[in-house]
Parts: C-alpha cells; sequence; structure tokens
C-alpha cells in the first residue's frame, strides 16, 4: 500500500485526512512542527495506526531527511502557520 506524508497533521482537515488514508490500508506519516505544548487531541483514535514525526516546513535539511527516511508516494501540505 502507498505511504502518504501529511503535513499539518495536528489540525483538523490533516486529522481527517490521515483517518480516511488510514482507513484504505495506508502507511500514514504526519509531520508537525515541535512546539513546547502539542496539540494532538485530535489524533487520539488514530494514534497507534499513525507515524508521528517532527518536520519544519522552512528548513530544506529537515524536509530531505523526511523524504528520504520516509520515501512518501504522496504528499499532501496541509499545515499553516
Amino acid at each position: 500500500m502507498p505511504t502518504a506524508l501529511v503535513t499539518g497533521v495536528t489540525g483538523q482537515d490533516g486529522s481527517f485526512l490521515a483517518e480516511q488514508l488510514l482507513d484504505l490500508g495506508w502507511t500514514v506519516v504526519g509531520v508537525m512542527r515541535r512546539s513546547a505544548s502539542p496539540n494532538l487531541w485530535r489524533l487520539e483514535a488514530i494514534a497507534d495506526r499513525i507515524a508521528l514525526v517532527h518536520g519544519d516546513l522552512l528548513d530544506t535539511g529537515s524536509l530531505v531527511r523526511l523524504l528520504l527516511e520516509h520515501r512518501p508516494d504522496h504528499i499532501y501540505n496541509l499545515a499553516a502557520q
């Protein structure tokens, strides 16, 4: 099955997309930014089926590392500041 990299996975749209992809059998890698208090309550239902990783969309090295490490088939950018 395909692997999806979803930025903004802790938001409303990102968490909904992640859940839908998991239900289709996809592997989902959720990218979240580092923060003092991560807001993960939207992911409670799927926390055991998703890989959460830290990444910074403003840091090219961070993005390259994520792409090389996870080799996603699809990338969904739902991150917003």
